[in-house]
């Protein structure tokens, strides 16, 4: 989607716009006198042109949380005066952008009950790796974005919007994860909020150096190729198709750095159709998840067979135990009301047998009746997940917190129950 073209102005300050809906740049070509030539120096690390026929393509890679960045976007913009200007957001993450307090609407019940908890705490945490960077160095985090908007409103240039929806990218890249890739993510995700006391500004710059970035994209795809594949590669597919279908003889994108190299190839031979892109894949029906239910239930059954009656029992008295223990625990370390802990060790026993239910939701379900986040709770959101204690502090996060723990506790204890029957079984 793309704004609509105004008489064009002097730069200046302007406000956000209407991007709902989407018109083409002006056939006409505009007078160029005033353009400059971009600076061959700190600018030439992160900006690449292209030329396909008549039509010339800029891309300016960001580092997202440098002041640089920002001040290259408008460098560029004001130097190149293009046609249109496309920035790497989305309508819902231009709303983000536009207005923070969105998250004000969010709708916490919801998101537990759609099984949406988990993924909403690791999105949180990336967030707040990203804030808390951009808080040290001065800078709000997409403020190049913003920067890249408001002087091109200012200009009367269109603004485009060209990167695919943020919900299909996240559907996709969480339907298409392995079990192995998930927990590596979310681990990942958990360890990164600690891991931003050493990094200074000139560090947050290299990330503008494309191969630098691009070592470290292709670093974690060797953990979880998908992440890499479907956050990288599809995007710059995406993206390169919207670039290319934009009408105007100059076009300039603002970009994440590590999006440079594969724009450049995509732009030279794009796709013909974005919407395979879009398509969100069916849930997997994996049979695997049913293997540890089906063992336990084994188990209890040879207990009942071999041992008796009292072997039996004794086989359900552990499993109920060792699930409750460590469902109650978890939901304990995430400072959950009393009750939300009982309720997750009442569940647990019983949803480890149904891979289709989970402890934490309903200790998350039972967590946010009984502590409904108030209006201060999303007010606060922003700054509190930039501290662990915050995350603890908030309503909000608490209560992922509380499915997130509980879920894993319910887990640990479904497995360390296994070798206590075992050994019960063997020792009839």
């Amino acid at each position: 989607m793309m704004q609509k073209r105004k008489n064009r102005k002097p730069l200046q300050r302007a406000t956000f716009g209407d991007t709902e809906g989407r018109t083409h740049a002006d056939p006409q070509r505009r007078q160029r006198n005033h353009a400059r030539p971009l600076d061959p120096g700190k600018d030439a690390v992160s900006t690449e042109t292209i030329r396909i026929g008549t039509k010339e393509i800029i891309l300016v890679g960001t580092a997202h949380v440098s002041r640089d960045s920002v001040q290259e976007v408008r460098e560029s913009i004001q130097a190149t005066n293009p046609d249109v200007v496309a920035v790497e957001l989305c309508k819902r993450r231009y709303d983000v952008l536009r207005n923070p307090k969105s998250w004000q609407d969010t709708d916490i019940v919801g998101i537990i009950r759609e099984k949406k908890a988990s993924f909403l705490f690791a999105n949180l945490v990336l967030a707040a790796f990203q804030k808390r960077i951009g808080e040290k160095l001065g800078v709000r985090p997409g403020q190049e974005m913003h920067e890249a908007i408001v002087v091109a409103e200012a200009a009367g240039i269109p603004v485009a919007l060209i990167d695919r929806p943020v919900q299909i990218t996240l559907q996709r890249t969480w339907r298409m994860l392995s079990f192995k890739e998930r927990f590596m993510l979310i681990a990942s995700s958990i360890t990164a909020i600690f891991e931003t006391e050493d990094l200074d500004e000139d560090t947050i710059e290299k990330l503008k150096e494309k191969d630098v970035l691009t070592a470290a994209v292709d670093e974690i795809g060797k953990r979880a190729p998908t992440v890499k594949k479907v956050f990288l590669d599809e995007r710059d597919a995406y993206m390169g198709k919207k670039i290319s279908d934009l009408e105007g003889s100059r076009i300039l994108a603002v970009v994440g750095a590590g999006h440079l190299q594969g724009l450049m190839e995509q732009l030279k031979d794009p796709i013909d159709d974005v919407s395979p892109l879009e398509y969100v894949p069916e849930k997997k029906r994996a049979l695997w998840k049913w293997l540890v239910p089906l063992v336990i239930f084994a188990l209890v059954a040879g207990g009942f067979y071999f041992g008796g009656t009292d072997r039996g029992v004794e086989m359900v008295k552990w499993w109920f135990i060792s699930n409750a223990v460590f469902a109650a625990l978890g939901t304990a370390l995430a400072l959950g009301h009393p009750i939300s802990v009982i309720v997750a060790a009442c569940a647990s026993p019983i949803t480890s047998m149904n891979p289709t239910l989970a402890a934490g939701w309903f200790a998350g379900l039972s967590e946010a009746y009984l502590r409904r986040p108030k209006v201060a709770d999303f007010e606060r959101l922003q700054e509190d997940i930039l501290s662990v204690r915050g995350f603890w502090r908030n309503s909000v996060t608490r209560i992922l917190l509380v499915v997130v723990f509980a879920n894993l506790g319910s887990s640990v204890g479904a497995y360390l129950a296994m070798p206590i029957l075992t050994k019960i079984i063997f020792d009839s």
